[in-house]
């Protein structure tokens, strides 16, 4: 496993092999659901790493489950969102069917509050939500998700699809950014 640089040292949250058991327990919980015709919805681009693994261990738990992505930006000062833009819509026909909505981090709220009604307008029959990481402690809307990898501490994390400008997404692990020094 290759070090970070220097200038960011990372310290481990959760390990490779922890994912990789905590998505195996998410893609049970969701099969357990008996969806019809399930369609996962991936939140870019956060959740690509996340999404991939989530649906090989779907497939592994009986489920075949058709993918789209949904490209949301939240705009706003500094590191404070603000309004919802989409960039890149769901292509596939959603009324009727279940969705499970896929994001890596459920933070303010905003974003997954957003898609999960953005997809009920849509007509889907059921909209369900599985982050892998819930963070508590910014969350400013009233949203929770139904499926939950790891609680997530009030630091900022990366790895394992989660960037800080576009850097360590490529990482196998969740960690958090420490101070230098």
């Amino acid at each position: 496993m290759a070090e970070p640089p220097a200038s960011h040292p990372i310290a481990v949250l959760y390990s490779a092999q922890t994912i990789a058991a905590r998505i195996d327990a998410l893609a049970v919980g969701i099969a357990e659901r008996q969806l019809q015709a399930p369609l996962v919805v991936a939140v870019l681009k956060g959740s690509f790493i996340f999404v991939a693994d989530l649906i090989r261990a779907l497939h592994a738990h009986g489920l075949t489950p058709e993918i789209d992505f949904i490209f949301l930006a939240s705009y706003g000062s500094g590191t404070e969102g603000g309004a919802v833009e989409i960039l890149r819509d769901v292509e596939s026909d959603i009324a009727g069917r279940d969705v499970v909505i896929v994001d890596d981090i459920l933070d303010s709220g905003r974003t997954l509050l957003f898609a999960k009604e953005r997809l009920r307008a849509k007509g889907a029959r059921n909209v369900l939500s599985c982050v892998l990481l819930d963070k508590k402690a910014r969350r400013t809307e009233m949203v929770t998700a139904d499926f939950i990898g790891f609680e997530c501490p009030d630091r900022f994390v990366v790895g394992y699809g989660m960037d800080l400008g576009n850097r360590y997404r490529e990482l196998p692990f969740i960690g958090t950014i420490e101070a230098a020094g």
